[in-house]
């Protein structure tokens, strides 16, 4: 695997050969915050959006028209207008209804939503606010049945298969897609299939994907990537009081400013969910992981643009395309998708993907010759001895060759014992040097150390205990890490591969 020399890859590499997590690093992690139905109540309304250079944006998008039956993971806020839209999380099999009320600025006119692979129904709302104007409350538009202004339309599918799908505008869908209006809808399994937790984890939405044994999971995460012309928000703003329906802003040639995942651009992305900060834009993308944790990725090209998503780290094996698992021909179980460490995000499509780590492949004990720990039963100090003096016991231990040993993996720890004891090959660099605000490097291993030459400020004898290894994962055109032109920012974020001592609240 090439990479360009690049600024992007410059950092990467540096923090993903040795970067650790310390003070405020911990409140920075989310999970899929969404809310719950079946019955859903959102309005289409104006709001204006922030970008980490200082502008503010001005914006369209979907929110809560009244308080939703609750919040997952924990509990959240829904404002009547956030860009990406709530993410309604439902159960395969269960009816499900979302009434929109359309209250745009008059010149929007018309709006609705469109629901891709699945089976919908809609007609009026059986009330209707009473700023209803128009003796006709729901026309039918081009894609979709239409809210007027003012009025409500109720959208009604049963969903038939669990995944992660997308909604968005289907009125004038090149300008209100645009202007914000899109958001997930994350479709969880009725039963959990055999060999998966009973219970989901503790922050997980489900033990499983979908109703298939391979797709067990730990946790995961949502990526909803989009593209924002600030120019476009601009002449919108300026023309939102016109006549009803008037707006017709011209979308081509396209130059999006800012890139965006889950309404935000770095470093905006890696702060908390639900942060005061950025009121209409409630979801951030910082995953944290343990070792060895199954994570499931939720990718979604909201916005026109292709985007290549690149995560450093591993490859991730692809379960699914638009709900769609991708399994072999022979069984209808097996997984069959590629693996990937770029995903070419396509317009309107979704994605399911599982991502794992290990430290296989690091060639050295990620937790280090100073902090006492075993694999597999081998101490650290047998383990030691073994490179210098290989014993053909230990060795085969340490393989996962002996007997009673089914995988060279610590079932505990996830550790590749073929690694353990091995010392790091290169000097580490002076962590006081190495720096991108709260987020500190220096050290190449997992946990608490017992010395440290070189110390984190304030000159602490020894490393964080819940110091780990941070990559970045961004966007592999260069042009999307930049808000505004200038460098770090848009599509950019950091996984954190915290040590499994090192609790992670997944509420923050």
């Amino acid at each position: 695997m090439k990479h360009a020399s690049t600024r992007a890859h410059q950092l990467a590499s540096l923090f993903a050969f040795c970067s650790l997590l310390v003070a405020a690093a911990s409140t920075c992690q989310a999970a899929v915050p969404g809310i719950t139905g079946p019955t859903f109540n959102l309005v289409a309304t104006e709001a204006y959006t922030s970008q980490p250079d200082g502008a503010t944006i001005y914006s369209w998008g979907y929110g809560c028209a009244s308080a939703p039956s609750g919040f997952l993971p924990s509990t959240g806020t829904c404002p009547t207008m956030q860009t990406p839209g709530p993410t309604m999380i439902v159960t395969e099999g269960q009816m499900v209804t979302v009434t929109l009320t359309d209250q745009l600025p008059r010149a929007a006119g018309n709006t609705s939503i469109v629901f891709p692979g699945l089976n919908v129904t809609a007609s009026p709302a059986t009330s209707q606010p009473p700023t209803c104007v128009t003796n006709i409350p729901a026309p039918q538009g081009l894609l979709a049945v239409e809210a007027a202004p003012g009025c409500s339309v109720t959208y009604a599918f049963t969903p038939s298969k669990p995944g992660t799908y997308a909604y968005y505008s289907g009125t004038q869908a090149d300008l209100q897609i645009e202007m914000g209006m899109f958001g997930a809808i994350i479709v969880l399994p009725s039963a959990v299939p055999a060999g998966c937790k009973a219970t989901p984890g503790e922050f997980a939405l489900a033990s499983s994907a979908y109703d298939n044994p391979n797709t067990c999971y730990d946790r995961e995460y949502l990526f909803q990537f989009s593209e924002m012309n600030a120019t476009i928000h601009g002449l919108v703003e300026a023309g939102k009081n016109g006549e009803p329906g008037s707006l017709n802003i011209a979308t081509d040639p396209y130059q999006p400013q800012y890139f965006l995942v889950n309404g935000r651009s770095m470093p905006d992305d890696m702060d908390t969910p639900y942060s005061p900060a950025y009121p209409h834009q409630p979801y951030n993308g910082n995953p944290h992981m343990h070792p060895g944790d199954l994570m499931l990725m939720r990718i979604i090209e909201q916005g026109r643009m292709q985007h290549p998503f690149h995560f450093h780290g591993n490859h991730a094996r692809v379960l699914a395309r638009d709900g769609n698992m991708i399994v072999s021909d022979s069984d209808s179980v097996s997984l069959a998708g590629p693996l990937l460490f770029t995903t070419a995000t396509v317009p309107g499509q979704t994605q399911d993907q599982i991502f794992t780590w290990t430290g296989q492949g690091l060639n050295w004990d990620v937790y280090g010759r100073t902090q006492a720990h075993t694999c597999n039963g081998v101490t650290l100090s047998a383990a030691i001895a073994n490179i210098t003096a290989p014993s053909a016991s230990v060795t085969a231990q340490l393989a996962g060759k002996a007997s009673g040993y089914t995988s060279p993996f610590d079932a505990t720890t996830h550790e590749w014992c073929p690694d353990h004891g091995k010392d790091i090959p290169v000097a580490p660099p002076d962590p006081q040097a190495v720096a991108n605000g709260l987020w500190y490097g220096g050290t190449p291993y997992l946990g608490l150390q017992s010395s440290n030459p070189t110390p984190l400020p304030p000159a602490a004898v020894v490393q964080n205990p819940s110091a780990g290894y941070a990559y970045m994962w961004h966007s592999h055109n260069e042009r999307e890490i930049t808000t505004n032109n200038v460098f770090p920012g848009g599509m950019m974020m950091m996984l954190i591969i915290d040590p499994p001592t090192s609790y992670i609240d997944e509420k923050q």
